[in-house]
């Protein structure tokens, strides 16, 4: 029930009314519940929200990535990663490889700046509008290799891109003879708070991009709720 009384309360809490109004009491005093003086009856209050915001900004995303990690390069037989964004750059730190002969394998810690490859573009896309127009401006667009877009109308088309189908797309932009996909875990302010990618060799990947990118969106899917 989205209200209760002090009665159904002791009931349910098998404590007697006079205990659970001087709780009541306590609580009204935090802001965590409220009394509508009309009905008597208590209502969550605004730092209860407050609380559990405050719980989900703490969640650990490499603690709940990893199982998820592993089973993505299972399914996609890929190297499966996870990167955090620090300031203008993002960083890998965690991958899961996968049990074959020929793999893409990342350098965890090592910061790399959010115009470059499918895991940066993934973060610089889903920023707020005003974030990517700050960085467009100010970042020195800075080319990794041969194939890093460093041009900002262009870089923008491919921000407008990302956003209509979720995830982005990258063949040797940050590292040349690769390719991966990659896409945002959002928090509950809709703001990337990781970037799950899918890579490998550049060849092997081109006939398999599209089934990495399905399992990859199912993924992020997963971890952002």
């Amino acid at each position: 029930a989205a209200t209760l009384g002090v009665t159904e309360i002791a009931d349910r809490l098998g404590l007697s009314k006079p205990t659970v109004h001087r709780i009541l009491t306590s609580l009204r005093l935090r802001g965590l519940v409220e009394l509508d003086e009309e009905t008597r009856r208590y209502a969550l209050g605004l730092s209860i929200m407050r609380l559990g915001l405050a719980y989900l900004d703490r969640i650990d995303v490499r603690r709940i990535a990893a199982p998820e990690l592993a089973r993505l390069s299972r399914v996609t037989s890929e190297t499966a990663t996870l990167s955090i964004r620090t300031g203008d750059s993002r960083v890998y730190v965690d991958q899961v490889t996968p049990s074959r002969e020929v793999i893409m394998a990342v350098r965890l810690g090592i910061p790399y700046p959010l115009h470059a490859g499918a895991s940066s573009k993934a973060f610089l896309a889903f920023l707020a509008d005003e974030d990517i127009t700050d960085y467009l401006d100010r970042a020195a667009l800075t080319p990794l290799t041969d194939a890093t877009c460093v041009d900002p109308a262009a870089l923008r088309k491919d921000i407008a891109a990302i956003r209509r189908r979720g995830y982005a797309r990258s063949t040797g932009e940050r590292q040349p003879g690769s390719a991966s996909v990659a896409a945002p875990v959002l928090d509950h302010h809709g703001t990337p708070v990781g970037v799950i990618s899918v890579s490998g060799p550049r060849e092997r990947f081109r006939t398999r991009s599209a089934p990495c990118a399905e399992a990859l969106l199912e993924t992020v899917t997963r971890l952002s709720a």
